[in-house]
C-alpha cells in the first residue's frame, strides 16, 4: 500500500477552489490535474497555488483518463452534473469525493453506492459540517443525555445570496441542518413537511407565486419527524439580508445552541428546568456554559478522512455515499412536500448506510 495519492480536483469556482487548496496542503496528495471548464479559472489557480508545470489544467473531463496513475477525483461541479461525472469516475477505476449534493435523484445515488461498492472503491461526500468540531461536540453532548428529554429542534440559514438558478433554496440549503440533526440524534426522520414561497425565478408576469412547481423556491420552512416523535422545524431563506447560521436542541434540562456567526464561541449549552410550585412553574439551575472545541478546520478534516479512507480502503462512516444517499432521499420527499403545498410526506425505507 501506498502512502501517497494522485488526485484531481474537477471545478475550481467558489467551493471547489478550497479542495484545491486543501489537497495541496496535504503531505499524502499530489494534485496532478485541474479541470474546469473556465480557461480563466484554471490561470487564476495556477497563479494563486503556484501550481508546478506538471499539472495538468485542462477544460476537458475527457483529459483526465491521459493522467497517469490518477488515484481519485474531488468533484465541486453543479449538482445536476455529479451523476454522470461519478459513474465515469467509478467505472475508470477512481475514488470519489463529492460536494453535496451526491446527486438530486435517490435511485442515481443508490447506483452509485452499489457501483463503488462493486469497483472496491471510496464515494465520500463532502457534507462539511458533519466535520465541524461543534457538531462533532454536540453529538456528544445530546446523545450523553446532557439535554434530558429531548423536546424539539430548532435551524435557521438565512443571508441574501447566493441565488441559485439550478436548485431552489431546499436543495441548497437544508442539507446542512438535516445533516447535523441527524447526527445529534442518531436517527433519521419518518416524516417530512415543506411549505415554499417563490418571489425571484417564478413564472413570467407573475410577482409572487407560493407554488415551488411554477419557480426556485426562496423562502422554505421545514418540519422533521423522528422516530420518537422529536420534530426538528427549519427555516431557509437565501432572501433575507440578517444572516443567520443557527441550530438548536431544546431538552427537559436545558438547550444545546449551534450558532456559527460566533466564531470564538460558536458551541454554548444553556442549562435550565422548571420547578413546580404549586400551579406555577418557576425556572432554576439556569447557567449558561461556551463549550471548547479542537481546532481544525472542517473541509480539512473532510480532505484528510478522504485520503485515509483511500489509503485504508474504508468507507467513512461520517459521511459515505450511502449517508449521502439518505440525504437526498429526505431532500427528495420533501421537495414531494413542497409542490403538495405542505402535505406529510412518509420515509420508511431510507437506504441504510
Amino acid at each position: 500500500m501506498t502512502n501517497q495519492i494522485k488526485i484531481a480536483v474537477i471545478g475550481v469556482g467558489r467551493w471547489g477552489v478550497h479542495l484545491l487548496r486543501n489537497f495541496l496542503a496535504h503531505p499524502q496528495v499530489d494534485v496532478v490535474a485541474v479541470v474546469d471548464p473556465h480557461p480563466e479559472r484554471l490561470a487564476a489557480v495556477k497563479q494563486q497555488f503556484n501550481l508546478d508545470d506538471y499539472v495538468v489544467l485542462t477544460t476537458q473531463w475527457e483529459d483526465l483518463k491521459r493522467v497517469p496513475g490518477l488515484t481519485g477525483v474531488a468533484i465541486a461541479t453543479p449538482a445536476t452534473t455529479h451523476y454522470a461525472l461519478i459513474k465515469d469516475a467509478l467505472q475508470n477505476g477512481y475514488h470519489v469525493l463529492a460536494e453535496k449534493p451526491l446527486t438530486l435523484d435517490p435511485a442515481e445515488c443508490r447506483e452509485l453506492c452499489q457501483l463503488a461498492e462493486q469497483h472496491h472503491l471510496i464515494l465520500m461526500v463532502d457534507h462539511t459540517y458533519l466535520f465541524h468540531p461543534a457538531v462533532e461536540q454536540g453529538q456528544t453532548v445530546v446523545q450523553a443525555g446532557k439535554l434530558g428529554d429531548l423536546r424539539y429542534g430548532y435551524a435557521t440559514r438565512t443571508h441574501l445570496g447566493p441565488v441559485r438558478q439550478d436548485v431552489d433554496a431546499l436543495w441548497d440549503l437544508a442539507i446542512h441542518d438535516i445533516a447535523i440533526f441527524n447526527a445529534w440524534l442518531g436517527q433519521m426522520p419518518v416524516k417530512v413537511q415543506a411549505t415554499g414561497t417563490v418571489w425571484l425565478q417564478g413564472q413570467a408576469n407573475s410577482e409572487i407565486t407560493h407554488s415551488p412547481s411554477q419557480g426556485l423556491a426562496d423562502l422554505v420552512w421545514l418540519t422533521l419527524t423522528y422516530p420518537d416523535g422529536f420534530q426538528a422545524y427549519i427555516h431557509l431563506c437565501w432572501l433575507n439580508a440578517d444572516k443567520q447560521r443557527r441550530l438548536g436542541i431544546v431538552g427537559s434540562l436545558g438547550s444545546l445552541i449551534f450558532d456559527e456567526m460566533l466564531r470564538s464561541s460558536p458551541l454554548t449549552l444553556l442549562h435550565g428546568e422548571f420547578e413546580q410550585q404549586g400551579n406555577h412553574f418557576i425556572p432554576v439551575n439556569q447557567r449558561q456554559v461556551v463549550l471548547e472545541l479542537e481546532p481544525g478546520e472542517p473541509l480539512q478534516r473532510v480532505c484528510s478522512t478522504f485520503v485515509a479512507s483511500v489509503l485504508n480502503n474504508t468507507p467513512s462512516e461520517v459521511s459515505s455515499g450511502w449517508v449521502g444517499t439518505q440525504l437526498v432521499e429526505i431532500l427528495a420527499a420533501l421537495t414531494l412536500s413542497l409542490e403538495q403545498g405542505g402535505q406529510p410526506v412518509f420515509l420508511n425505507n431510507c437506504s441504510q448506510v
